[in-house]
């Protein structure tokens, strides 16, 4: 098995990992996994070993949150496969969790990667989880014709103290945008509304109505109230400041020389520079044709608009909760 650089991209998400894996996805040296670890919880990352065919299992059984929202209709960009024509469905059984978001980044063709990946993956012994990612990556490696790997999932950068340990070699890109823009964006996103009522539901000391607790503990029932229910963007700010704060904490904890800091802002403002600055930190050489690529994908009229559209008032209270982790990332950069 050929031993492949691995680094994982972390963030809030809804911070412009997306378009960042896209450009990631253009270079010829770079395997590009999107939302691989994100699509497999929560069941990514088992401490104890296990088989291969166990391991297959992880990848190829259906998530019930992923096959809800594709049932009730719920816009999710993230999810692809329902974009292709894929022999899997909803209604079949479920799309298979690897299916969902990562194949279809790779591969026009995400069923005949799955079916390929399935007899070398299954036969494999027992092992730590680790190992069993890296002969993952090392057959898409070897299938695409790419040396060196980054997987970037949404919602991460909580995750780095497990991905720490399970992969210590390791290296870490974290990637931050404006928190009120960011904020806004998780809003509107179906996904981190749930997050969010979640995370309400976890911190509060009183009790979620009894329909939003009925909704979030029955896989038939519709799932549509939960993200048209009102919640102030003020909250989402929350939510942001929260995990950049926590996640802060834990980069701070890895040897300087394997993490990187990335503003969404600085890749707009100097695409050149700073990607070729993360292909240094990567392992791979900023081909200058690689480069055009990027600029070309990056729309800098996008940079710092989008909160400023609100009304003063929900925008001062958006601020206001977004200001732990805008202090917490400038004393992170030396600001």
């Amino acid at each position: 098995m050929t031993v492949r650089p691995l680094t994982f991209v972390v963030g809030t998400g809804r911070c412009g990992s997306t378009a960042l894996s896209h450009i990631l996805r253009l270079h010829p040296d770079l395997l590009s996994v999107s939302e691989l670890i994100a699509s497999l919880e929560p069941d990514a990352l088992p401490e104890a070993p296990l088989t291969g065919a166990e391991f297959w299992r992880i990848l190829a059984t259906p998530r019930s949150f992923a096959n809800r929202v594709i049932r009730d209709r719920i816009p999710l960009p993230e999810y692809r496969y329902p974009h292709v024509k894929g022999r899997f469905s909803v209604a079949g059984g479920g799309i298979p969790a690897v299916c969902m978001m990562t194949l279809p980044h790779l591969t026009d063709d995400p069923d005949a990667l799955f079916d390929a990946l399935e007899p070398e993956l299954s036969r494999r012994p027992a092992a730590p989880v680790a190992d069993h990612y890296r002969a993952l990556f090392d057959l898409l490696g070897e299938r695409l014709g790419r040396r060196a790997v980054v997987e970037r999932s949404g919602y991460s950068l909580r995750s780095v103290p497990r991905l720490r340990e399970v992969f210590p070699e390791a290296r870490f890109v974290h990637l931050h945008r404006d928190g009120a823009d960011c904020a806004l964006s998780m809003s509107r996103h179906p996904g981190f509304r749930l997050i969010q009522l979640m995370t309400e539901r976890a911190t509060s000391t009183e009790d979620l109505p009894a329909g939003l607790a009925a909704l979030l503990s029955d896989d038939e029932a519709d799932l549509r109230p939960l993200y048209e229910r009102s919640v102030a963007v003020a909250e989402f700010g929350e939510l942001w400041s929260s995990t950049i704060v926590e996640g802060l904490g834990h980069l701070s904890r890895l040897p300087a020389a394997i993490r990187m800091s990335l503003s969404y802002e600085g890749l707009l403002d100097a695409p050149g520079r700073e990607l070729t600055r993360l292909a240094h930190h990567l392992g791979v050489a900023p081909l200058p044709e690689w480069l055009a690529a990027g600029r070309a994908l990056l729309d800098g009229d996008r940079r710092g608009t989008a909160a400023a559209t609100l009304p003063p008032a929900e925008l001062a209270a958006l601020r206001e909760s977004c200001a732990p982790g805008v202090r917490a990332l400038s004393l992170a950069d030396g600001g």
